[in-house]
């Protein structure tokens, strides 16, 4: 028995890949391309030295201007369902804000303590799951369409019910959304991020069928390593 849990804690270490390093202040540069689809603003970034792809809950933004991509949740081979769009590498961000004679870090800090002071849902709000804005798929559709998406990477937004901390040395979250019916409403996440339960996340990462860990822990559907935001 012991020896089966260590095989199923190394073989859990060993699918988690390893973190690319991305700048802590983000990337800050100039528009040169921008579209709004599903909700989000999609801008391409020109640095200087290379582009770079953000996107955040829709906002107004012209080409030229200047703006920062934080780095808080990178998606790589990323692949949006309502543009119909592949990207090697796309940041998602609670907010990608203009940048005017203001230090890059210090921005960012000011836009994580701002999300921080206005994202966390008071007792009541968490209490039940309402208001959730679909992302680029729900937790229903993943239930009912689940070949469709089995081994891709999906992008999901969802209120924590349920939080299990350092299991096999992971986070273990359980979302929903509102969607799906009885037994196909509620995502199981796991994810290095610390989160609260009654969290709003944004979740992206690829999904999994049918993933059976041993000694009775088996998922019908899981997202593995999944970058996690709290919103």
């Amino acid at each position: 028995m012991r020896i089966t849990a260590l095989l199923i804690i190394l073989t859990a270490l060993a699918a988690v890949p390893a973190l690319a390093q991305y700048p802590a202040g983000g990337y800050s540069g100039t528009v040169i391309e921008t579209m709004d689809s599903g909700k989000y603003t999609y801008v391409l970034v020109d640095t200087g030295s290379e582009q770079v792809w953000g996107a955040a809950p829709q906002f107004e933004v012209e080409v030229g201007e200047e703006v920062l991509v934080p780095t808080e949740m990178p998606m790589p081979d990323f692949r949006s369902k309502t543009l119909d769009r592949s990207f090697e590498l796309l940041f998602f961000a609670s907010a990608i804000p203009r940048v005017g004679g203001i230090d890059p870090a210090e921005l960012e800090a000011h836009s994580h303590d701002e999300a921080a002071a206005h994202s966390k849902p008071k007792v009541e709000e968490a209490i039940g799951i309402r208001d959730i804005n679909p992302a680029e798929q729900t937790v229903g559709e993943l239930f009912s369409k689940r070949d469709d998406y089995a081994g891709r990477k999906v992008l999901v937004r969802g209120q924590v019910v349920k939080v299990l901390s350092g299991i096999m040395g992971t986070n273990w979250l359980h979302i929903q959304d509102g969607t799906g019916e009885a037994g196909g409403n509620d995502l199981t996440v796991t994810t290095d991020a610390k989160v609260s339960k009654g969290d709003v996340v944004l979740v992206g990462g690829k999904l999994t069928l049918n993933k059976d860990f041993g000694m009775g822990y088996f998922y019908e559907l899981i997202v593995e390593n999944a970058a996690v935001m709290v919103e």
